[in-house]
Parts: structure tokens; sequence; C-alpha cells
């Protein structure tokens, strides 16, 4: 994955997401592998389908704190992500990030959490939204 567009110095590595989550031990690691893996078949899916110009990057400074995920939609930035297992204290990177890029939504994706039937996408500020109910709601 890249940086996003304006953001690009920011970050010293790129980060490489495997396309099998099944093998990995590490519930953090496989939880975010996961929703890689859905995200950049959204992505992909959108801009095949003509949807515009869909890119699945991230961001992260120097500093250490980052957001797992950003979707850029035509060149501008859509939505943040953060994957937690179960955290539901919100990550003060996404609110920071948000006002950063002025991206109009910021999930934090939390995989214990039961389904909840309500459209995460209508929330213009960060919110914590079950795994199921996020990845319900892409392609």
């Amino acid at each position: 994955m890249e940086q996003p567009p304006g953001l690009e110095g920011h970050c010293k590595e790129p980060k490489w997401f495997l396309r099998d989550w099944s093998g990995l031990t590490d519930d953090g690691a496989r939880a975010e592998t996961l929703v890689a893996c859905h995200l950049l078949k959204a992505v992909e899916g959108w801009t095949d389908l003509g949807f515009g110009d869909y890119r699945l990057c991230y961001v992260r400074y120097k500093q250490k704190r980052e957001v797992d995920f950003l979707v850029v939609r035509n060149r501008k930035p859509w939505f943040l992500v953060e994957v937690k297992t179960r955290d539901v204290n919100l990550s003060p990177a996404l609110t920071h990030f948000q006002a950063q890029t002025q991206a109009a939504c910021a999930f934090q994706v939390v995989m214990d959490l039961p389904f909840e039937p309500a459209d995460c996408f209508l929330a213009r500020r960060p919110v914590v939204v079950p795994a199921r109910t996020f990845l319900s709601q892409l392609l």
C-alpha cells in the first residue's frame, strides 16, 4: 500500500499485507489483514465498475501515529479505517487524521462486536463500528 497524495513524505516504509489471513496466529494482525483484503476487493471493484478511481492507502507519521487504512476516491480522501480486535475506546489518531485529510468518514472497526443494522457511512465524525456491519457495506 502507498501513502495518499500529499502525505507521501511522512512515512519511512511501505505497509505490506498477505492476501491470506487464515494462517496468522496474532489476532490483531489477522484482523487487520482480513479487513485489508476486503477493502482491496472493494477498491478494485468500485474502480472496475466505473464508479471512480479508488486507491487503498495508509497514513503514518514518523512519530508512529497511524491509521491502518485510508480509501481515496478520485484522488481525495474518502474514509479512514482503524482495525481493533476488542478495543471500543476511540483511537485519537482517527480524529487527528480525519482533520488532516478532510476524509468524510472515519471508522474504528472492531472485530468482536455483534452486527448492528445501521449505515455506518452516514456518520461524519469518527465512530466505533462492528466489523460485521462495516464489511457488509463494502462491495
